[in-house]
Order: C-alpha cells, then structure tokens, then sequence
C-alpha cells in the first residue's frame, strides 16, 4: 500500500477514534530569532544528490550543519508522485498534509543506517526534530542568547520575551486559560514529580488514595509511590480488560472518599491505548480527588483541551513532539497552582531574600528555581509552530489510517502477537514474535535500518498485565509511512524464515 492510498483513505477503516478536540490555534515567532515564511517551504539542502554521505552541509544563515546519509534514497523529496503538495495556505491557516510534506523538513529521516534508507519507528521514545527546529536553536545561540528576567540589556530582553512567548504558545497549544497556568519543567517526569513533591506533600496523609492504572509508565507510578511512602498514603492499582482499556467498573469501585488523586496517561506508551480521560476525571471530581494526566504520549497525535478535559494537572514533553530534549510543561488550574510550595529554592523563584525571610515570586515562576532551559523553549516553540503548519484533523486521520495498514499488514507475519486492541488507540505497536527474543528482533531490524524499541518500556506493570517482562515496539508518527511499515513487515517475515 502507497502512501497516497492511505493519505486517501483506502487503508481500511479506522481502529478507533480519538478524542475530538479544537484545532490547535497558531503560535507566534520567537523574537529575535531567524523566522521562514508561514507555512514553511520545503527543504532540500540535505537532499542534494552531489552531496556523499556524512558530509555536514548549511542549512541555515547561521551555519548550522546536519549530516546527509543519503542523496534521498526513498524518493521522498523530489519526483515521487503527489509531492506538488497542496496550494499554499493563508497567513494563520494550517495547510493541508501530506507524511511527504512533514519528512521534507526533518534532515535526520534522508541518512542511511546501515547501508539502508532510516526507518524511524521508535517515536514513543523520541520523535526527530524538523530543521524549524535545529534552525531556531541555531539561530538563538548565534544571535540572541542571554540569561532571563534579570537582565536590563536589550538581549536579556530578546531571551526573555523568547522563554514567554513560548509560554504563551504552550498556554494556546494546550488550551490553557493564561499563560500564568503553564510552568516550564524537563518533562513529563519531572512534572509528575514536582506535582508529587509540591502538591502531593501538602495534601496525602495517611489512609488517603492514589489511584494509578496498570498501564501507566513508570515516571506515573513511581514518583506516587515516593510521596506515599513519606506521608502514609497508598497507591492502588486500576486493572485493565484484556484488551487494554481501563477496567471502568473497576475504577468506579475502587474510588471513594480516600480518594485524593487518579493519576493517569491520555495515551499508554505501551499499548496505545486512549482512555476516556474526561469521563474519569469528571467522576473522580465527584469524590472530590484531584486528576493529573501523562500527555506525553498523546500531544503529538491528536489536540488537548485541558479545559475541556477539566484536568487539575496536565504534562508533557517536549522531545516526543518534535521538540529538543530537556523541555517540557505542567499545566495545573490556577485555584491549584497557587496553593503548591516550592518544590526546589534558588534563583528566578523569589522576590527577595535575606537571613531572616525569603519572599517567593508568584506563580508559575515559583516553581522554576534556576535558570530555565531556554534554548530548550525556543525549540519548543518553534516545533508547536511546525506543527500547527499542518491541519491537526487532516494529520491524525492519515495516523489512524497509517495504524490500521499497519495491524492488517502485521497480522500476516506469522508468529507475531500485537499486545492490546483497545477500540480507541494511537500508533503505538507492541508486539512479540514466536521464537524470537525482543532484543534480538531490534537488532536484526536494524541491520536493515529500522529503528523500533525492545525491553519493558519503563511500563512493566502493563507486560506483566500480559504475562510478558518484555516485548518490541514499533511507534508511528506523522512522517511515517506506509512504504516504510511494509519494509518493517518484510524485514520480520524475513526473520521468521531466517528461523
């Protein structure tokens, strides 16, 4: 199947919906640094036929270099079929999307591994970076790198209207009512964790409740066990079916008046499975419980409301939607935010200090001790303006249709088990193959240049769901494509006949 019939729609019905939500509105520039015209052209400099393998060449003003593996072995940026794209958009429209569109700006899905053209099937780890992106950290460093908020000079200035209006663009993409509702962390674990130290010391006591389902990632149930521990409040599981939803009669059994939070993923690492995230919150809200919700999984796949959803905490990651690593943000409701202590002391959190009494800043900078990651917010909002060059709608039909090409096609190599069939799922593919240990099945993909995940997925409550200490993962994202499911499904059929 081409990727034209699947962008169609002639790759077979959807596996499942997901949730609906408002499209994602456009995020501004980042001051100061190099813009491209909106919607961004195509890139072709790391496509350059002349150009051998491994020779670093110019991809912005500033003289970023990217390695070239190859001279575009797949075709994928010129002459292939379909690629004249969709007329161009309207300043503040989405253009339409093509998974060709999307590859044309990331360098790193053009190089070779192994002798073979990259196929980047590990997306629920990290996802690759668009030039937008290397650009504008290239461009931030080279022109417009200052420390924030405590500086006079016209480039402190230039950083710090950068790091906010990266906030701001946070507060849009997620559906925050203020910027003032966003907090700038690591990522999805260290959010967990501030919420866990900050929030869960000041209100777990002994007797109180956690529920966490057994398909959350370890960075959802660890950090709850720690707090637990310290304040004499348990942790209790939520079983799944056998098809990896959340048992819900379950989960309505197990809450009660003890309850204080439900902490739980919007989409599983591991399975893929999307939960009804606003049913449960709403009934947990019943019992008066706070619910936090792991995004990390689902804000690259699909639009979030966290308003909608009426979380009280919601986190994600940067790196796992086409951002740089080290950046992420917690969301949490204002009446919520304001009432949480400093999880860490330093500077950036406070008002004044001397040896008798320290007054904090305001939230959310009181709970951004140091200095932040700058860098890492430029990136960061440069990849929410890349993505939302896309129509968001357009971009998680094709997915949903990518998907289910994917299951038919995997159902036909023989021995191969996929874990969870949850009627509402994102693309992730976990799976185990007859005779075949997963860490050997990673290995041999790679020989062919095929890049998928092997272990436990920092998830092992949800293996052991399946009686399993360890599987493989393919995960897809939006410049996946068909062509390069099939070379995955070739490569394992291969396998099995290699024995």
């Amino acid at each position: 199947m081409t990727t034209a019939e699947v962008t169609r729609g002639l790759g077979g019905p959807a596996t499942g919906p997901v949730p609906q939500q408002p499209p994602v509105q456009s995020v501004p520039p980042v001051p100061g640094v190099p813009q491209h015209p909106y919607p961004y052209p195509p890139s072709t400099d790391h496509t350059d036929p002349a150009v051998p393998a491994g020779t670093a060449v110019p991809t912005s003003s500033v003289g970023l270099t990217a390695p070239v593996g190859t001279a575009d072995p797949a075709g994928l940026v010129g002459g292939a079929e379909g690629l004249s794209g969709p007329a161009p958009a309207l300043p503040g429209q989405p253009a339409a999307f093509s998974p060709e569109l999307a590859r044309r700006d990331v360098p790193i899905l053009h190089r070779l591994v192994n002798g073979h053209p990259l196929v980047w099937l590990d997306n629920g780890a990290t996802t690759q970076k668009p030039r937008q992106v290397i650009e504008a950290l290239a461009g931030f460093y080279g022109s417009a790198n200052s420390n924030i908020h405590r500086g006079a000079h016209t480039m402190a200035r230039e950083a710090t209207e950068a790091f906010e209006a990266g906030r701001a663009a946070v507060a849009r993409f997620l559906g925050a009512a203020s910027p003032d509702d966003i907090v700038f962390v690591r990522g999805t674990t260290e959010g967990i964790n501030l919420v866990a130290q900050s929030w869960g010391r000041a209100n777990l006591g002994p007797g109180d409740d956690i529920l966490v389902p057994v398909l959350e990632h370890h960075s959802n149930i660890v950090p709850w066990q720690m707090v637990a521990k310290e304040t004499r409040a348990r942790v209790v599981p939520v079983p799944l079916q056998p098809d990896g939803r959340i048992d819900l009669d379950a989960y309505a059994d197990l809450l009660s008046m003890r309850t204080q939070l439900v902490a739980l993923s919007h989409a599983s690492n591991v399975l893929g499975t999307v939960p009804p995230v606003r049913e449960m919150t709403a009934l947990a809200h019943r019992y008066g419980a706070k619910v936090l919700v792991d995004g990390a999984q689902a804000v690259a796949h699909f639009p979030v409301d966290v308003q909608d959803l009426d979380a009280d905490f919601y986190v994600f990651s940067g790196h796992k939607l086409f951002a740089p690593t080290g950046i992420g943000a917690l969301y949490a409701k204002p009446d919520v935010l304001r009432e949480m202590a400093p999880w860490q002391g330093g500077g950036n959190m406070i008002e004044s200090v001397d040896f008798t009494r320290t007054t904090y800043a305001p939230v959310p900078h009181l709970l951004e001790a140091g200095t932040g990651h700058i860098s890492g917010v430029v990136g960061l909002l440069a990849a929410l303006n890349w993505l939302a060059s896309f129509d968001r709608d357009a971009v998680t039909a094709y997915e949903t249709a990518l998907m289910s090409h994917a299951q038919q096609a995997l159902a036909t190599v023989p021995g191969l088990e996929l874990l969870g069939s949850a009627p509402e799922r994102i693309g992730v593919l976990t799976f185990t193959l007859a005779g075949h240990d997963p860490a050997g099945i990673a290995e041999w993909l790679d020989r062919d240049g095929i890049a998928v995940r092997a272990g436990h997925h920092c998830a092992q409550p949800a293996l052991a769901h399946y009686g399993l200490a360890s599987a493989a993962r393919a995960s897809l994202a939006l410049y996946n494509t068909p062509e390069e499911v099939d070379k995955l499904v070739a490569s394992l059929q291969q396998l099995q006949q290699a024995g």
